[in-house]
């Protein structure tokens, strides 16, 4: 058994020890997104362009089928033996499905056995990013200095907005450096090797990893079977987290996993334009993330939930209708780094809002159900639906209707939390922090 964490240790490296797999795990999981045109290709051969796209961002939506499982499973798992193991785990399974996806032939080789595997690898990462976020972010709670929770927690989001930008870094060197054919054939498949070379040296990390002083002070540490009764008991509070985390991940998922597709299919704009604005997307995510975190640890959650759902209700489809009537880099600029403001400044809150609503001793297992059921539900399928919504429409604004609903949801689900907070959680869970 390891040693809780000393007062003396540095609170910077652990943030960075922690969030450092954070941001590899989270890295090989974008990956997929980001190269949805040659995947699609390689894999997933169509009659037409859309049909083939559409396969490939239902299968990188069938990852987030699992990550509920993972959430329940590796999240009493995480909960009963402790947050550095199951990080750990987690570690090794999306590295796993990481290098399947990278090494397998493409459909033109071994026919209908590459999209089979392509799925497997995909539902092997949906499994891990299940609990991931969750055990980051609550291990990020239980380690940070009284007050201060907000910023400590925004920083799980923040290492994804790292690897988002080294995602987009990777992509525009290949688009530079090769032919469009050239990544169709091979080049695409580097990124994915590049995550897995990295691997071994986050494991080291993660082992370094000390369990956090709460944890280790906790009396009773429960069972499977416990975890599973307390999620069942609690499933109220579980769906209204979810639908808190809705405005997140469909806005997430939209700027930054959907927006070189969107850029190049849709805008007509070119790749090396599209993951240009990807990577200013990040970086903007970046900033304001740790920022409205502290924010909130001043001006409590609810204040920041409310104001931004609404700003968002009001103002994203606008903008996006705003974007494609006159299409540019400059545009899509502009747009993006807005809906990035929104983001961030919601999600900011919100996540640390989510550790705080859950019962401790199954706080891991809830916060994943909750985070991993929105997923599934929204963010997951977030390219696949704007795709799906601007065929169906020809309203090639439409993704910001998504985007409009998922934050209608996030309002309903913080009005409903804080207004009934007493009632809903259970007697032992860390109360929200009052607006």
């Amino acid at each position: 058994m390891h040693a809780p964490a000393s007062h003396s240790s540095s609170k910077f490296a652990t943030v960075l020890r922690v969030t450092g797999g954070n941001f590899m795990e989270m890295f090989d999981f974008f990956l997929f997104g980001f190269y949805a045109t040659q995947i699609s290709r390689a894999f997933f051969p169509a009659g037409n362009e859309f049909a083939s796209l559409m396969l490939t961002f239902m299968t990188f939506g069938a990852g987030f089928l699992m990550r509920p499982l993972g959430a329940i499973f590796l999240g009493a798992y995480v909960d009963r033996v402790g947050r550095r193991q199951g990080l750990i785990v987690t570690l090794a399974l999306m590295a796993a499905g990481t290098l399947l996806i990278a090494c397998v032939p493409s459909y033109a080789t071994i026919g209908a056995l590459a999209p089979l595997l392509v799925l497997v690898g995909r539902l092997l990462q949906g499994f891990s990013a299940g609990v991931e976020l969750g055990g980051v972010s609550v291990y990020l709670s239980e380690m940070a200095t009284p007050g201060h929770k907000g910023f400590y927690v925004s920083w799980q989001s923040a290492s994804q907005q790292v690897a988002i930008v080294a995602a987009a870094a990777l992509g525009y060197w290949l688009n530079v450096t090769f032919t469009a054919q050239e990544i169709g054939d091979f080049y695409w498949r580097v990124p994915f090797f590049v995550g897995c070379l990295i691997v071994p040296a986050l494991f080291v990390i993660r082992r370094s990893l000390q369990e956090t002083e709460e944890f280790m002070a906790r009396k009773h540490r429960p069972d499977a079977r416990e975890i599973f009764r307390s999620m069942l008991s609690n499933w109220g509070l579980v769906i209204a987290g979810m639908l808190l985390v809705s405005m997140t991940t469909v806005s997430f998922y939209l700027i930054t996993v959907y927006t070189p597709t969107f850029g190049k299919a849709v805008l007509h704009l070119s790749t090396t334009d599209a993951l240009i604005v990807t990577l200013c997307v990040a970086v903007s995510n970046f900033i304001w993330l740790p920022i409205m975190g502290s924010l909130s640890d001043r001006v409590g959650r609810k204040p920041l939930l409310v104001a931004f759902t609404v700003l968002t209700i009001l103002t994203a489809y606008p903008a996006m209708k705003w974007l494609v009537a006159a299409p540019s880099f400059a545009h899509m600029l502009e747009v993006e780094l807005w809906l990035s403001f929104l983001y961030a400044s919601y999600n900011g809150a919100m996540v640390v809002a989510l550790t705080e609503v859950m019962p401790v001793s199954v706080r891991t297992a809830g916060f994943s159900l909750a985070y991993s059921l929105a997923t599934a539900l929204f963010g997951g399928f977030t390219p696949a639906v704007a795709t799906g919504l601007i065929e169906m429409t020809g309203d090639k604004a439409a993704p910001g209707l998504w985007m409009t609903l998922a934050a209608v949801f996030g309002l309903i689900a913080t009005l409903t939390l804080y207004r009934h907070q007493r009632r809903m959680a259970a007697p032992e869970a860390v109360r929200v922090p009052a607006a």
